[in-house]
């Protein structure tokens, strides 16, 4: 069932930081995996590069790329808002 290369780890996290994960979730229409794996991802690329590893520090040129990688999340959530106003539209008067 696992993808190749994935990894299936434990974490803990406080009531609240679920509470609010599960309703992050489910307005961007993700998993709480995928919000998860994508939440650790942008966290990770905003971090320095580790220091004793200068064979995989990113080029200078690389410093601005993906910093428009949030858009996504936020074009999701539009959709959905969207979506639902669509839903509560009344056809009968015009809308």
């Amino acid at each position: 069932m696992w993808q190749h290369g994935l990894v299936k780890i434990t974490i803990e996290v406080s009531d609240e930081i679920l509470r609010r994960a599960r309703i992050v979730a489910k307005s961007c229409n993700l998993t709480l995996r995928s919000l998860f794996a994508e939440a650790l991802e942008v966290g990770l690329r905003q971090l320095p590069p580790p220091s004793g590893d200068p064979g995989r520090a990113e080029p200078p040129w690389m410093a601005g790329f993906g910093q428009l990688a949030d858009l996504a999340d936020e074009n999701r959530r539009v959709l959905a808002a969207i979506e639902a106003e669509f839903e509560t539209l009344d056809p009968e008067h015009g809308g």
